[in-house]
């Protein structure tokens, strides 16, 4: 289609309704874009462009900024033992159990096991951020501890994929250092610029956060690097300005939420071609049961070490065990350079999406914690209980007979 509002108004279709989906089958979003992704790229034609891919690709930096962003530096470091151990045990035992179920088992060589592995480690921030938010727990303790876990599993698939792979040019190491002084200087310059221009209808917060953005995605392009990869940092740079700007976070949400995002998750489901599940369903199963097998192995017991009620670890566990951004980042890393072929990347990012899909929907379901608002609501009606006292029924006393 070379009509590009017509393209975008066929995408902006599917957003729409997988927004009243959602509302009316309380499941996150994501997910029914992703399902809707899927729908439409296997019978109904859709494709992407490249400014829908550049969309799509500044959503999932965005969303990540903004995961980094909710981050109270304050829980972050109450928190932060817990967090670590959270997020390095889920990225290393899946990455060494899909790597060896790779080697081992499926026979792939050892540079595409080692894809696998760190395809499989990862934990979607752009997922877990999106059910946060929708639920109401990226304001509670748990979720600001689920959030800063997955930022640590998530450096670790980074630091794997930069250490296994990528070649340290001068460009890599020149966005290394402009990315460390960014992160030095950035909440001063925010904070600064938020006190200068407070509430100005032309928004020059969000348009600076959005340069740095760019600037420094391009650098990692350039770089041969992911333009998504400083968002993070980024985020949990400012965070502080943004636990006290509470009007300027709810900005970029709407921004995020309305726009960008439905972009990236109807494209992850672009990515899932239906034949190529069917040829290649029984790896596939194997590879999801292997990734969640092992974070639970990992996480479940560690966050019921750091005394999380069973609740609360089956949906930290599960929600550590979703996949979408960096898992498809790997994937295709791997396949541009060679590393894996056609029908590898198929099984893996095929795994990755249900991955985003499988634990999330069981979490959602099944062990989705109340929220702050929930128990406040419940405190409300039993003081009001409480304040009227108890009901008496009195019985009436028959009228006397007339004589």
């Amino acid at each position: 289609m070379d009509n590009v509002y017509l393209m975008a108004a066929g995408w902006m279709a599917i957003a729409l309704a997988a927004s009243l989906v959602s509302i009316r089958l309380g499941v996150s979003v994501a997910l029914i874009e992703i399902g809707f992704g899927v729908i439409a790229g296997n019978f109904g034609g859709l494709h992407t462009s490249p400014w829908i891919d550049f969309l799509a690709t500044f959503g999932s930096g965005l969303l990540t900024f903004l995961a980094g962003a909710e981050i109270d530096p304050e829980s972050l470091r109450r928190h932060l033992k817990m967090s670590l151990t959270i997020g390095v045990v889920s990225f290393v035992v899946p990455f060494v159990c899909a790597f060896a179920f790779a080697y081992y088992v499926a026979g792939w060589d050892l540079h595409a096991a080692e894809i696998a592995g760190i395809a499989l480690s990862t934990t979607s921030v752009a997922v877990v951020y999106a059910v946060m938010v929708e639920s109401g727990l990226a304001e509670v303790e748990l979720g600001k501890t689920i959030l800063a876990a997955c930022f640590v599993t998530d450096l670790g698939t980074v630091l794997a994929l930069g250490v296994l792979f990528a070649s340290f040019s001068p460009l890599l190491l020149l966005f290394m250092a402009v990315t460390a002084v960014s992160l030095f200087f950035l909440p001063r310059w925010l904070r600064w610029l938020v006190g200068t221009v407070p509430n100005r209808v032309s928004e020059p917060e969000i348009k600076f956060i959005f340069l740095v953005l760019f600037l420094l995605g391009g650098l990692a392009t350039q770089a041969g690097s992911e333009a998504v990869l400083p968002a993070y940092l980024v985020g949990l740079a400012v965070a502080g300005v943004f636990v006290r700007d509470r009007v300027l976070v709810n900005r970029m949400r709407a921004i995020a939420f309305s726009l960008l995002t439905p972009f990236y998750f109807i494209k992850a489901g672009l990515y899932v071609s239906l034949p190529a599940v069917a040829a290649g369903a029984a790896l596939i199963a194997a590879f999801l049961g292997v990734k969640l097998a092992a974070k639970g192995i990992g996480v479940w017991p560690t966050a019921k070490a750091f005394g999380m009620p069973v609740r609360e670890a089956n949906y930290t566990t599960l929600l550590m065990a979703t996949g979408l951004t960096f898992g498809t980042i790997s994937a295709l890393y791997g396949l541009t350079n060679h590393i894996i072929d056609q029908a590898a990347y198929t099984i893996l990012v095929t795994t990755v999406i249900l991955s985003a899909v499988v634990p999330t929907l069981i979490a959602t379901t099944f062990f989705a914690p109340r929220t702050r608002s929930e128990l406040e609501a419940e405190e409300v009606d039993a003081t009001e209980e409480i304040d009227a006292g108890p009901v008496i029924h009195r019985t009436p006393h028959p009228a006397p007979e007339a004589e």
